[in-house]
C-alpha cells in the first residue's frame, strides 16, 4: 500500500506527488529505502583486491602471484549440503540461496578471499562484479564466483535454532562459461595456460554489510547441478561430450598488480 498506491494514484489517476524513483529494501538491515535515482548519486565504486594469504582488501597485492586448484568434473562443488533432493523437490530447494556457505568453505576446489573484520557499515547499491584474471591446464573450464557476507562469531542464533556465530552467507552468486568469453554467437576453447579476464556480473543488488563483518568471495569451478558440469576439454556441444571428454583440471587465479583479480562494488557512504 505504501508503494504501489502512491504510484499508481500519480501515474493513473494524477493525484499525489510523485513517488522516488526506486524503492529497495536492503538485506543486512532488512529495511525498505527511498532513492531519486537507481543506482543513487551518491554511489561510490570500491574495489575490494585478492590478495596473498585468502586475504581481501582496498589494495592490489604488492606482488603478482596466484592461487590454484584442481577442478573435478566428477567431483563437483554441491550448490547446497547434501543430501540433496531432486532439484524442484523437497525441503532445501525454496532457501537454498541461504545455505550456510561454510559448508564448501576450505575445500580444496575452492578458494576464499576475506576481508578483516569491518570498521564501519559498508553498503552495497547498485552493480557487484567479480574480475578474475584466471588459466586453466584445459581448453574450456567455468568460473564461478559468490559474494558473502561473513557475521561474527559472537553474533546470537536465531528463534529459529539457526546458528549465526561466523554464518556465511551467500548475497550473490554466478557462473561465467569460458567457451563463451568472447562471444555468445561464436564460442571458442581457452589455450592451456594463457592468463585471460574473466567478468562475473553478479547483478544489482542493495546489501548492508555491517560493522564486525567480514566480505569474503569464493572461487570455483563447478556448481553442480544447479549448473551443469564443464568436461573443461571443449568439445562443440558439451550437452553431447562422452564420458571421456571430462577431465581434471588446475585452474589458477592470478592476483596482484598485473593481475588485478577482485571484486567491484557500487557503494553508498554509511549514513545512507
Amino acid at each position: 500500500a505504501k508503494v504501489e498506491a502512491p504510484f499508481f494514484a500519480k501515474y493513473l489517476k494524477d493525484k499525489g506527488e510523485a513517488p522516488p524513483e526506486a524503492t529497495m529494501f536492503q538485506t543486512g538491515l532488512n529495511q525498505w529505502k527511498k532513492y531519486d535515482s537507481w543506482p543513487p548519486k551518491e554511489m561510490v565504486r570500491k574495489t575490494l583486491y585478492f590478495q596473498a594469504n585468502g586475504k581481501l582488501g582496498l589494495e592490489p597485492a604488492a606482488a603478482d602471484g596466484k592461487d590454484e586448484y584442481i577442478s573435478d568434473p566428477a567431483n563437483p562443488v554441491p550448490y547446497r549440503h547434501r543430501p540433496i533432493n531432486p532439484t524442484y523437490q523437497g525441503p532445501g530447494w525454496t532457501t537454498w540461496m541461504l545455505e550456510d556457505q561454510r559448508f564448501v568453505h576450505k575445500r580444496p576446489d575452492t578458494l576464499s578471499y576475506e576481508s578483516e573484520p569491518l570498521t564501519e557499515d559498508l553498503v552495497v547499491a547498485g552493480s557487484m562484479t567479480v574480475k578474475i584474471f584466471g588459466s586453466t591446464t584445459g581448453t574450456d573450464c567455468d568460473w564461478i564466483a559468490k559474494l558473502i557476507d561473513i557475521y561474527p562469531e559472537t553474533a546470537p542464533s536465531t528463534d529459529r535454532n539457526v546458528v549465526m556465530g561466523g554464518y556465511q552467507l551467500m548475497i550473490s552468486g554466478d557462473p561465467v562459461r569460458a567457451r563463451f568469453r568472447k562471444s555468445y554467437e561464436k564460442p571458442e576453447p581457452v589455450t592451456p595456460g594463457a592468463v585471460e579476464e574473466y567478468s562475473v556480473d553478479l547483478h544489482w543488488g542493495h546489501h548492508r554489510f555491517k560493522k564486525g563483518h567480514r566480505v569474503m568471495v569464493q572461487i570455483q569451478s563447478t556448481w553442480f547441478p544447479v549448473i551443469d558440469r564443464n568436461p573443461q576439454k571443449y568439445v562443440p556441444n558439451i550437452y553431447e561430450a562422452k564420458d571421456s571428454d571430462f577431465q581434471k583440471a588446475t585452474m589458477d587465479v592470478h592476483r596482484g598488480p598485473k593481475y588485478p583479480s577482485g571484486v567491484i562494488l557500487d557503494t553508498l557512504p554509511e549514513t545512507k
